[in-house]
This record gives structure tokens, C-alpha cells and sequence, in this order.
């Protein structure tokens, strides 16, 4: 098989594991009764690390968005907020008994599956996945930057000429 044909085969079967993937994270999060992002919500909750804004700016969602999804957890009983005794600006969120034992639940449903789906490859091809997704991930990254410059160089090459016209 030549190149190209390698690529595009590569391309579709990494779409099809993204998609598996996704499905997958879908249906344990729906047997819990909750969305992913709620889930992911509630994950970052029990960390202890949660902040509305932060959460919506590395999720690349808007803060309304963030809020309905808070509101939907508190509504729901999984999510208990309080003032921040520090900075009554501040909200403090935790999980209420009821959403720690949801998160536990997903937890191990989770737990369960990467047992039964990735012990059973040797330790070479897990090792070699992971190299080969880090290399990947930080072509498309360094791809993704380069492109974002592009138009700002392009605009500033532009302006000067236009100032002189």
C-alpha cells in the first residue's frame, strides 16, 4: 500500500476509535443518568480544582454554558454550592452524597472497561500507541499553530501598504 492510501487509512481508523471512544464515554455517562459534561464537571468537582471560568475556557465553552451545566447538577441533587469563606465572590462546589456515589459508579463502570479492553494488549503496543498519539498530537498542535500565524502575518504584511495608499 503507498503512502497516501497508508495516511487515509490511518485517518479513518482514528476516527472510528474517536467515535467508539466517544459512544462509549456517552452510554456509561447516560446509565449514570448524567451528560459527559456534566460527568467532566463533576470529575473536576471532586477534585477540588473546579472553577466555572477556568472549566469553560479549557473546554472552549462559554460560561452560560457551564452554568447551565451547574444548574442541571445542583437541580438534580448531585451538586451542593456554597460562598467561599475567603472571597464571598467565590462559589465553592462539591458533590453531594448522592453525586459522589454517581461519580463512584462511573468510576469503576470505567474502570471495568479499560481492564477489559486494554489488559488484553501486550505492554510493546500499548507503549508504542502512546508514543505514536504523543507524536501525532504535537504535529497537529505545531500544524494548528503555524496556521493561526499565518493570517496575522498575512494582515500585518497588508496594513503597512494600505497606511502608505
Amino acid at each position: 500500500m503507498n503512502q497516501a492510501r497508508l495516511i487515509h487509512d490511518a485517518i479513518e481508523q482514528l476516527a472510528a476509535l474517536v467515535e467508539v471512544f466517544e459512544r462509549r464515554r456517552d452510554t456509561l455517562a447516560l446509565q449514570a443518568g448524567i451528560t459527559v459534561e456534566q460527568w467532566r464537571v463533576m470529575e473536576e468537582i471532586a477534585r477540588g480544582t473546579f472553577m466555572p471560568s477556568m472549566f469553560a475556557r479549557r473546554r472552549e465553552s462559554s460560561a452560560a454554558g457551564v452554568s447551565r451545566t451547574l444548574r442541571r447538577l445542583l437541580d438534580a441533587g448531585l451538586v451542593s454550592v456554597s460562598v467561599s469563606g475567603a472571597d464571598r465572590r467565590h462559589r465553592k462546589y462539591s458533590l453531594t452524597p448522592s453525586g459522589a456515589r454517581s461519580l463512584a459508579g462511573l468510576t469503576r463502570s470505567r474502570k471495568a472497561a479499560i481492564r477489559s479492553v486494554w489488559m488484553g494488549l501486550e505492554p510493546h503496543e500499548i507503549e508504542a500507541f502512546a508514543d505514536f498519539a504523543r507524536k501525532l498530537v504535537s504535529a497537529i498542535e505545531t500544524y494548528s499553530r503555524r496556521l493561526r500565524l499565518r493570517p496575522r502575518l498575512a494582515r500585518a504584511a497588508i496594513v503597512p501598504a494600505q497606511v502608505r495608499a
